[in-house]
Order: C-alpha cells, then sequence, then structure tokens
C-alpha cells in the first residue's frame, strides 16, 4: 500500500489503478515543471500551461510555448524531470479564494489557468499544489513527494486545440507515460514496439487491404483484399445471426430533419452530423441507425406474441470527426455499424442481455479474443427521467450480476438516451479495444410511440435494445490486422495459397491446379514472375500467404506438394487430396491456426 494525497488534502492508502493514476497526475506536473525550468525565461512567463491530466496510458501536458519542440527537445525535458525527481521535493497542497487565485495566476501570466478558474462555479474550492518553485491549479490526487516517480518515459509531441475547440488556438501536447517500477515501463515500451510492427495503417499498405486519400479524410478506400476479409466477416456475422434469430433489414442513409429531431440527436448529437437539403426541407445523413430500425417496428401493429423481435442491419453510418481525431481505421468519418435492435416486454429483458452475451462470446472466441465488461451510467446530456434511468441501469446491472461476468462501472459515459454495457476486447500483446456494446433504451420507444398489444389486451410500450458486436466493420478490421499482425487465419487471409512455379514448364500444373483449388473456393494464386524460387518464397512470406507450395518436375509427376506454413523455415510433403482436405477443415472450423 501506498499513501497519495486526495482531493480533500487528506491522506489515503492506497494500491493498483489508483496509485498509478496518481503517480502519473504528479509525472504531468514534474513535466510542467521542468519546461518551466527549461524554456520560461526568468520569470517562467515565455510557458503557458493549460491541462496535465492523467490518462489511461500516461500522462500529458498541454503547453503554450513560442518555440516550436521537436522529438531531440524530449530529452533535455526528461533529463530535468529526472533532476526533480532526484530532489524529492514535497507536494503540499492550499487553498485560496477565487478573487485569490486570480490574482496569483494572472501574476503569473497563466492566461489558461485563469480562464479555468472564471469558468469554476461561484463556490467552488479551488485547491494547488505545490513543489519546490513550481505550483499549478489543481484538484488532485498527488503521490507525497516527486521521488516517487522514478520509472517514467516522454513519448512524442502532438499539436492540441485549446479544449478541444478547432477554432480556439492550437497548443503543443507531450505525452509521457508512467509505471510503479522499471520493470513495468520496460514490458509497456516493449509492448509498444510491437505495436508499431503491427501498426493497421502500414500493414493495410503492404499488404493492399485499404488506402485514404486526401480527396476523403476519414472515408477509407477498400481494395480487392480488404473487401474479401470484409465480407467473410459479414457472412460469419449472417450465419451467426441467423442462429440467434435475428432478421436482416436495410434503411436509408438520408433521413428528414423530423425523425431527428424526434429522436433527440437533432438536439443532442447535432455537432456529429452531415446535413443536406431535399426539396427546400432540412434532411441529414444518419449518424446512427436506430431511427430507421423504429420505423421499420412501426410499419404495422405487433403482439406479444411477436416478441422479442430481433432485427439485424449492417448500416453505413456517417459522423463528423475532428481532422486531428483520425486515425487510420479506428477513427473514420464513415463505417459500417453491425448494428441490431431488439424489441421485448419488460419481462424478457435480462433473457435477451443474457442471449445478446451469449452471441458476443461466440463470435470473439471464434477470433481468439477475450473480454472485459464496463457498466456505463447516465451522462450529463442525457434524456429523461431519473426513475427511467435508474430501472435501465439496474436491468443491466442485474443481468451482470446474475451472470456472473465481472465489470467495473464507468460512471456518467451511457449514450444520452440510456445506459449500457460496453465490451473491452484484448488482442494478442494485451491492449483493449471497446468493440461491442449492449445498450437498454426505454426512451426512443416514448419518443416514436411504439407500442404492442399485451396478454391483456391492452397497448404497451416495448423495450429496446441497441447492440453492436463488431462496432465498426472497418475498425474490427484495423483490430484483426493488428492483432494477428497481417497473418490472417486461412478463412479469411485474401490469398490462401500461393503457386510458385520453378520454370516456365511448371506453369500449365500451377494454373491447373489453381483452377482446382478455385472450384473449391479456395482463394489461390500463381506466382509465374521470371525470379528465383528463394525471392517468391521471400514475397509470399512477406505478404503472409498461409500456404506457400513450390512447383517443380516431382510435384507434376507424383501430385505430392511441398507445403510451407507461413512463418515456417520448412516445407511438409502432402498429397494433393490430403491437402484439400486438410484446408477445407480449416476453413470450415474457422481454425486460427494453419
Amino acid at each position: 500500500m501506498e499513501k497519495i494525497i486526495t482531493k480533500d488534502g487528506s491522506l489515503a492508502e492506497v494500491d493498483g489503478a489508483e496509485f498509478l493514476h496518481s503517480l502519473r497526475h504528479t509525472a504531468s506536473h514534474i513535466l510542467a515543471q521542468a519546461v518551466k525550468h527549461l524554456y520560461g525565461g526568468a520569470d517562467g512567463k515565455n510557458v503557458q500551461l493549460a491541462i496535465g491530466p492523467a490518462i489511461d496510458t500516461g500522462f500529458y501536458y498541454d503547453i503554450d510555448l513560442e518555440r516550436k519542440l521537436t522529438e531531440e527537445d524530449l530529452a533535455d525535458i526528461e533529463k530535468e524531470m529526472k533532476n526533480i525527481v532526484k530532489q524529492n521535493l514535497k507536494l503540499e497542497r492550499s487553498v485560496l479564494s477565487r478573487e485569490d487565485a486570480l490574482k496569483k495566476f494572472a501574476a503569473l501570466g497563466e492566461n489558461y489557468k485563469v480562464e479555468l478558474i472564471t469558468d469554476l462555479p461561484e463556490d467552488a474550492e479551488i485547491s494547488l499544489f505545490t513543489q519546490g518553485d513550481f505550483t499549478d491549479l489543481c484538484a488532485g490526487p498527488h503521490v507525497q513527494s516527486t521521488g516517487k516517480v522514478k520509472a517514467f518515459k516522454l513519448m512524442s509531441i502532438a499539436g492540441a486545440y485549446w479544449r478541444g475547440d478547432e477554432h480556439n488556438k492550437m497548443l503543443q501536447r507531450i505525452y509521457g507515460t508512467a509505471f510503479t517500477t522499471k520493470e513495468e515501463l520496460n514490458e509497456y515500451l516493449r509492448m509498444l514496439e510491437e505495436a508499431a510492427k503491427r501498426d493497421h495503417r502500414k500493414l493495410g499498405k503492404e499488404l493492399d487491404i485499404f488506402s485514404l486519400h486526401d480527396e476523403g479524410p476519414g472515408f477509407p478506400f477498400f481494395h480487392p483484399n480488404g473487401m474479401i476479409i470484409q465480407n467473410e466477416l459479414l457472412n460469419y456475422w449472417r450465419e451467426v445471426h441467423r442462429r440467434y434469430g435475428y432478421y436482416e433489414i436495410k434503411t436509408p442513409i438520408i433521413l428528414n430533419r423530423k425523425l431527428w429531431e424526434t429522436s433527440g440527436h437533432w438536439d443532442h448529437y447535432k455537432e456529429n452530423m452531415y446535413f443536406t437539403k431535399i426539396d427546400e426541407e432540412d434532411y441529414a445523413v444518419k449518424p446512427m441507425n436506430c431511427p430507421g430500425a423504429i420505423l421499420v417496428y412501426n410499419t404495422h401493429p405487433h403482439s406479444y406474441r411477436e416478441l422479442p423481435l430481433r432485427t439485424a442491419e449492417l448500416g453505413l453510418v456517417h459522423r463528423h470527426e475532428l481532422s486531428g481525431a483520425l486515425h487510420g481505421l479506428f477513427r473514420v468519418r464513415n463505417f459500417t455499424q453491425d448494428d441490431a435492435h431488439i424489441f421485448m416486454t419488460p419481462e424478457q429483458i435480462e433473457g435477451e442481455i443474457q442471449r445478446t452475451i451469449d452471441l458476443f462470446d461466440e463470435v470473439y472466441k471464434t477470433f481468439g479474443l477475450t473480454y472485459k465488461a464496463e457498466l456505463s451510467t447516465r451522462p450529463e446530456n442525457s434524456m429523461g427521467s431519473d426513475e427511467i434511468w435508474e430501472k435501465a441501469t439496474a436491468a443491466l446491472q442485474r443481468a451482470l450480476d446474475n451472470r456472473g461476468l465481472e465489470y467495473v462501472i464507468n460512471e456518467g459515459d451511457g449514450a444520452f438516451y440510456g445506459p449500457k454495457i460496453d465490451f473491452h476486447l484484448r488482442d494478442s500483446i494485451g491492449r483493449t479495444w471497446q468493440c461491442g456494446t449492449i445498450q437498454l433504451d426505454m426512451l426512443l420507444p416514448e419518443k416514436f410511440d411504439m407500442t404492442y398489444t399485451g396478454e391483456d389486451g391492452e397497448k404497451h410500450r416495448p423495450i429496446m435494445v441497441h447492440r453492436v458486436v463488431y462496432g465498426s466493420i472497418e475498425r474490427f478490421i484495423g483490430i484483426l490486422i493488428e492483432n494477428f499482425a497481417g497473418a490472417f487465419p486461412v478463412w479469411f487471409a485474401p490469398v490462401q495459397i500461393k503457386l510458385l512455379p520453378i520454370t516456365d514448364k511448371h506453369v500449365d500444373y500451377s494454373r491447373k491446379l489453381c483452377q482446382k483449388f478455385f472450384e473449391l473456393g479456395f482463394r489461390a494464386e500463381v506466382d509465374d514472375r521470371s525470379e528465383k524460387t528463394g525471392k517468391k518464397i521471400r514475397d509470399s512470406q512477406v505478404k503472409k500467404i498461409p500456404y506457400t507450395i513450390v512447383i517443380g518436375d516431382k510435384e507434376v509427376e507424383t501430385g505430392v506438394l511441398p507445403v510451407r506454413k507461413h512463418g515456417d523455415k520448412n516445407s511438409y510433403d502432402i498429397s494433393v487430396d490430403d491437402f484439400i482436405s486438410y484446408v477445407q477443415k480449416k476453413i470450415s472450423t474457422r481454425d486460427l491456426t494453419y
């Protein structure tokens, strides 16, 4: 157990994530102090500080500095941070009145701090933390002294608009990370090195899967290889959803403004939407599929005997993301949501949540992914009464508890219309990705006057569940590229078999064999370039083809194939028929190994 200074100034004994968060928060203050020492000038006013929080991967600080920092400057800043750590400065909390705090930071030339203080409520307690010659506006918590922060590293420099508003000044953001031990830091850095090799943007280009263009920032282009992966994922998705009793629908991309006003998106999500005019009326490009699914439901009356009614849609949605937030396939402006909406009676809620988690389990296991769950509760920007939110949140929590599924509560991160369970997938190098979600909605059925006839003959409101398992097809493909480092399982590898004729006289046999594989549904290619066999083998390995087969005189005469699996140095002999059976089994069982 370690002691930290809490937000109220008291000492508390903590361990694990809480201590690490405080450690990283303190590291951000040490970073700011070091930048002030190096570049602030005699009075420190050459550097203005904005905010410096701890984050999941470490910490950062946004600074306003005329000098443009470079990656080379990070070494100097790190060196000064180590000096501050070595001094083992105590962190001391103090409280000022609003008036005194404004005077203090105005005198220091800290205009961003002045703005933050001005925006605080009149009765807010304004706390400061001091370490040696450095004082920062901060609520805490922090570790007791700078000497606790021993395992840290500065990672990168980026641009960041003040308060995330593109109309404000662009600041310089310095990212860093910190851990309780050097061993943990080194392990994290090794993971980042491995992640860099797996970067889906790099592999996406090398493997000819997708591309991004200035003509459409945030709008990905999928190449033939990418479409093979996408279609295999969608074929599997449809197979699973048929088995779980879903009916597929399709709804329009552009719908009238009145629909989005009714759904609440116009008031709660408008800044993320795209708009157009049709016949002098306002229309919006859909950012979500749910209102369209509701219109389908409302096309005819429903009875309790039909419920639960499960509809699914592979819907293309568009959301306006800031250009600085765009990142490969992980953050785009248009993507395909594998959406589903389940309409049910109140008594069916827990059963349908459990059934949905069963589906999620099956899908994620197919890709070798494990997950952890988060229950996200009511956000500030939400619709509906406290009673409805409490009832919906309790229903999700009860389903999780009864299943015995471990989860954490993520306060205030629900959708504006209801609480949700988020599923964070863990990949092969330990990173987590938020993909699946289950959202319980008691509000939109009211807004759209949705009904069903109950067993008593009266009209009732259905409960609505919104859920996605992949989340975004595009993002899920990006995750799979990085998880498998581009070496995809046979069943969704763009090219499954590469045939390499040694000379021109072996080309005909290679092509006949390739045609045989094609007719069986395999994706095979012949590399008949005038290159040395060794180079063609290396090229096949670089392209991460599951099976590479060299064809020479022996293979033509005997029909025995020397199959080399991706990643292996040696090949093994197998007859054509046995190889076909082997590959068919790998595909039909969706085996993750070669």
